[in-house]
């Protein structure tokens, strides 16, 4: 464990994150140009790939960091029976589901219990597959639908906001089932499918297009929304949340639904709209 990474065991997470919240809203010209200046020479940021390329056009930091593409910029796997990788980024691990624990890292794991905060809803993923995608500071924050889903319920689990950089992932135990996120379910021509939106240290805002900003507030306990009889329906490669600031999503499937692309591995840098997995 680095240092770093250690330090954070005793930071005031919440605390910090709000403040990072502040700076990255803030129009003043000054502190959200240095900002997105520093972000894009430090992490490469390709601008001519977003719709303004202009750095200077933006209005604060989080409007740059949550920037739209191109139209075109992203296309998605023209087979029908593709699954669709939901972000840029990179795969931090991906596999099965074994008997409900997904693999973390060398001798790290959770369970699907534990990340979605309710054992009814962890159930039908017990030996499904999942996906974890990271997204870095240079890549588009925005996630979007693997396959057309109806919006069943979401479940906000308050938590901590570990960083979710690779020396975290290796050696914080459980992070993505300890840190503050939103479990989105969908109802799918296929059956159940979850994507979990997972904050992190400095990086714990998230949106989505049905309800606007669901983190912050943070929780102090699990809040659950029902959305059934809404009609709420979002198609494959559709936007379906943001990043204000980025972090982890993870993408949960039943078991024997679909394999995944054979090239995919941890480490894979992986682009919104390639294909994650084929249903059988």
């Amino acid at each position: 464990m680095s240092p770093l990474t250690a330090l954070t065991y005793v930071l005031p997470h919440r605390l910090l994150s709000s403040l990072a919240r502040r700076l990255a809203y803030s129009t003043n010209p000054a502190i959200k140009q240095r900002l997105i200046g520093a972000v894009i020479a430090k992490f490469g940021v390709d601008m001519s790939e977003a719709a303004d390329s202009d750095p200077k056009h933006y209005p604060s930091f989080n409007a740059f960091f949550t920037r739209t593409l191109k139209p075109g910029a992203r296309v998605a796997d023209p087979d029908p029976r593709a699954l669709l990788m939901p972000a840029d980024g990179r795969i931090s691990q991906l596999g099965k589901i074994e008997d409900g624990r997904i693999f973390q890292a060398k001798s790290q794991s959770f369970t699907v219990e534990e990340l979605l905060g309710d054992a009814d809803a962890a159930r039908p993923y017990r030996d499904g597959l999942f996906a974890t995608v990271y997204l870095s500071p240079r890549d588009y924050h925005r996630v979007h639908m693997p396959w057309t889903g109806t919006l069943r319920d979401t479940t906000h689990v308050p938590g901590r906001l570990f960083s979710v950089g690779p020396d975290a992932v290796a050696s914080v135990p459980r992070v993505f089932a300890r840190n503050e996120r939103l479990a989105c379910h969908f109802d799918t021509d296929f059956g159940p499918l979850c994507q979990v939106m997972v904050g992190a240290l400095l990086v714990s805002g998230v949106e989505t297009v049905w309800g606007g900003v669901e983190i912050p507030p943070y929780g102090h306990g699990i809040r659950q929304r029902d959305y059934r009889g809404r009609d709420i329906k979002v198609e494959r490669f559709a936007e379906m949340a943001r990043f204000n600031y980025g972090s982890t999503v993870i993408v949960l499937l039943p078991p024997g639904v679909a394999e995944f692309a054979p090239d995919l591995q941890a480490e894979s840098a992986v682009r919104l709209g390639q294909r994650l997995a084929t249903l059988r």
